[in-house]
């Protein structure tokens, strides 16, 4: 085994985090600023790239971290290894509400998957995180995701957070249709790619939206119910300013219903 073979829990419901033992010296890498709480004898320390090559020479670590900001995350990762002499905890929590899903990835197809851009959470030390370009045009403008998607590679445990509830189905030779942005992670022997919903009618008064994301093929997929960029759609409606240009739009009425 490459990387560090670590136990963990899971704690909440609607909105979880992951809570991590770690023997001595075992270590868990994570995205910076996520750590929740962690125990004496745990220390951290904040690095370029993932650690996964320890041999990684200081222009291929400033790669590696340098394309990290395409996905839009931190330039660094952070580090935590217990030091200590007996287990130690340390806990993460998504940066939004929704679903901590674990992952081995021994028992994915190529021992990679295919994660949305802001999906992953921590992972074992020795887990290597890369960028991974969607090839389709289409994909890339109307998919949910853009042209970036992240890549986790590794025959250890890694998790991943999504809005909501989780769902994974198995595809054989299928092909299956979801609301855009609502793909969580899918392994890379799924093609993924954006079609149009279904006829002018119903693209323009559906209420599904004018693209679908399309997964073809046979591996696992995830679906999450509620994407950020949903929640954040949704709040935006009730925010004080949309009911201010509400008002602007319905004149005197409109004013009416304002606080």
């Amino acid at each position: 085994m490459n990387s560090h073979e670590i136990d963990y829990k899971i704690i909440g419901e609607d909105i979880q985090i992951v809570e991590i033992e770690l023997d001595p010296n075992e270590t868990v890498i994570a995205e910076a600023g996520s750590m929740l709480f962690m125990e004496e004898g745990i220390q951290f320390e904040t690095k370029m790239g993932d650690g996964s090559n320890a041999n990684q020479s200081i222009m291929g670590k400033i790669f590696q971290a340098g394309s990290r900001l395409l996905t839009g995350e931190s330039l660094f990762m952070t580090h935590f290894t217990n030091r200590g002499y007996g287990k130690r905890k340390v806990a993460f929590a998504a940066p939004y509400p929704g679903t901590v899903m674990p992952i081995n990835l021994s028992n994915i197809y190529g021992n990679s998957l295919i994660v949305q851009k802001d999906g992953f959470l921590c992972a074992a030390m020795g887990t290597k995180l890369n960028i991974h370009f969607n090839q389709r045009l289409g994909s890339g403008l109307f998919g949910g995701e853009g042209f970036i998607l992240q890549k986790l590679q590794g025959d250890g445990l890694a998790f991943v957070h999504a809005g909501g509830v989780v769902i994974e189905r198995q595809l054989n030779n299928e092909t299956l249709r979801v609301d855009t942005g609502c793909v969580v992670a899918f392994e890379p022997s799924i093609n993924f790619s954006v079609q149009r919903s279904g006829s002018l009618k119903s693209m323009i008064f559906g209420g599904e939206g004018i693209f679908l994301a399309t997964l073809q093929g046979t591996g696992k997929c995830w679906i999450q119910s509620m994407p950020i960029s949903k929640l954040v759609d949704r709040l935006s409606v009730h925010s004080p300013q949309a009911r201010k240009e509400s008002g602007s739009v319905l004149g005197g009425l409109g004013n009416l219903f304002e606080d």
